[in-house]
């Protein structure tokens, strides 16, 4: 027979672990599936998150699986496939099983796609970096690069110069005629040097970053190279739920309330499958309210049955 449960939770990264914490606690047979691949896995490290600063990710979910089991939730290492709508959720697995729930969390979060750069993708998370929240402290007052993908990429540029004051901004295939006086300005007030010209690759020296090759032949010394991933959010299991989503300049997102709530009745969402900016700390928050949320919602769904 399939299995029944209150809550599915599909994704097991932050946001998933911590509404299924929740969830567990509100005594509501709960599963997670999770494919084990979270967005942060490159870093070797995650900070700004108060008393967690500095904790390497996957510890800290494998301390979070370590807590949600203490309150009888499962966990299964698979992938939802599929998930159909009735009275209750249908949710395949591509393992072959299939189980039932009154509530949905959709945590899948979202992937970034790296500039086809050589090397770019083989140093992301080490000395090739997007977020200077994430780890500028740990590389501050060395020689920046940053890598432009488009007109956009001169706010990066821009914020990274406040943790070091040797930047070099590569316009890559961004013409400098693409920039406008006040990013030029702007850029020129920061300290922030343009290098026009295509990026034909990283030069590494002893398994560290030490300079940024153009077409041309010409190096520049940097030890860090800032790049901007395009996200693909991974939405293909709301979009099949029939899910609002609402176009933003990093990808569609779901439409959800302040807890997560989609368009679909029963369906949250939390983490980065709601936005490209959901750092850990929010996606803990996002993961909470919404199962706080749901426990709510089951509640007043049985009293009104009765």
């Amino acid at each position: 027979m399939t299995e029944r449960y209150a809550v599915v939770v599909v994704g097991g990264g932050t946001a998933g672990l911590s509404a299924a914490l929740v969830l567990g606690r509100a005594r509501h047979r709960t599963l997670v599936v999770d494919a084990g691949e979270p967005r942060n896995a490159p870093a070797a490290h995650m900070q700004g998150y108060l008393s967690r600063d500095g904790m390497p990710p996957a510890e800290f979910l494998a301390v979070g699986r370590e807590e949600i089991a203490r309150y009888g939730v499962e966990l299964v290492r698979d992938r939802v496939v599929e998930v159909e709508k009735g009275e209750d959720f249908a949710v395949v697995l591509a393992g072959g099983r299939t189980v039932r729930a009154r509530r949905l969390v959709i945590a899948t979060g979202l992937k970034d796609e790296l500039p086809a750069v050589p090397g770019v993708a083989e140093r992301f998370g080490r000395d090739v970096l997007h977020c200077p929240f994430c780890h500028g402290w740990e590389v501050r007052d060395q020689p920046f690069g940053v890598l432009a993908s488009s007109p956009a990429s001169v706010h990066q540029a821009l914020i990274v110069s406040q943790w070091s004051k040797d930047v070099r901004f590569f316009l890559h295939t961004v013409a400098e005629e693409e920039l406008s006086d006040q990013d030029l300005r702007r850029l020129a007030a920061a300290g922030v040097d343009v290098v026009p010209g295509e990026v034909a690759g990283l030069v590494v020296e002893e398994d560290r970053l030490t300079g940024v090759r153009l077409a041309d032949g010409t190096a520049h010394a940097r030890s860090v190279l800032f790049v901007g991933p395009r996200p693909v959010p991974q939405t293909g299991l709301l979009e099949r739920l029939g899910a609002e989503l609402h176009e933003t300049p990093f990808g569609a997102y779901p439409v959800v309330d302040g807890n997560g709530l989609t368009t679909v009745p029963g369906v949250w969402a939390a983490g980065n499958a709601i936005g490209f900016a959901e750092q850990v700390v929010h996606a803990a928050s996002g993961g909470y309210r919404a199962a706080s949320a749901i426990v709510g919602d089951l509640l007043m769904a049985d009293l009104d049955a009765v």
